[in-house]
């Protein structure tokens, strides 16, 4: 039987802005791991419709590295963000207080090329603004990070990839061979629907905001495509913890 352990839990309260490593989380049907991506920085050239939206309509670390070197922390209770940068310094607001808007705006508009879009709202959604056109949670391999790592003679920071849930235990690249199985973390059953074709964001180092690894270049020369990891949407719910056993059903 396929498995392993649970090695990281990360969530992205802001799209594109920062990111929290968890100790656990309680995952439900048909749902985003909670709090991911529930907010997006819409810019102002977004054409923005009712729910979710994809992701060109947003500031993202893909046409602004510097976002890549934001890190965050989420008060749930009062919806409430801490973001912090080494060039910026730290900020804490409500996303969904507008007069919050103005403040986070000056603060983060100096980590976006002036020839690009800018930011100019915060938005949210019923579901999390994830890359996908489901709601989905995205599924790592730490071997596979390791082996491309080793490839490529840098050291990738998991943060690069911006996934929600990583995996000890298994070789690298099997989990290719997962797509429509089902996999149990803890409480939780999801099942695998497809990989993640990656962006320029992954070439970011996540300390710096600068782009310094070409991870696009190494998957496509070593593998012929340019994925890495795997969406997966949970079918049913319940507690899943660092640590936690996984296997493939």
């Amino acid at each position: 039987m396929t498995g392993g352990r649970l090695a990281h839990i990360i969530r992205h309260p802001i799209k594109g802005h920062g990111r929290e490593v968890l100790a656990s989380v309680r995952l439900s049907a048909g749902e985003c791991l909670p709090w991911d991506r529930h907010w997006a920085v819409a810019h102002d050239a977004a054409k923005l419709t009712e729910g979710w939206n994809p992701c060109m309509n947003f500031a993202r670390g893909a046409k602004a590295y510097a976002l890549n070197a934001i890190e965050s922390d989420l008060d749930e209770a009062t919806a409430t963000v801490t973001l912090r940068h080494p060039d910026r310094g730290a900020i804490t607001f409500r996303p969904d207080d507008p007069a919050d808007l103005p403040r986070f705006l000056d603060w983060v508009r100096p980590l976006n090329p002036e020839n690009r879009a800018q930011p100019a709202q915060i938005i949210s959604a019923a579901r999390g603004m994830t890359d996908s056109d489901f709601p989905s949670v995205a599924i790592l391999n730490t071997a596979s990070l390791k082996d491309l790592s080793a490839r490529m003679g840098h050291d990738l920071s998991i943060h690069r990839w911006r996934g929600n849930l990583w995996l000890d235990g298994v070789a690298p690249w099997a989990e290719w061979d997962w797509i429509g199985r089902d996999i149990r973390i803890g409480e939780a059953v999801l099942n695998i629907r497809e990989r993640i074709t990656r962006c320029m964001a992954t070439t970011v180092e996540p300390a710096t905001g600068i782009s310094n690894a070409n991870t696009l270049d190494a998957l496509q020369s070593h593998f012929g495509h340019q994925d890495f990891g795997l969406y997966a949407v949970v079918v049913n719910g319940g507690t899943i913890a660092t640590n936690d056993a996984w296997t493939l059903a």
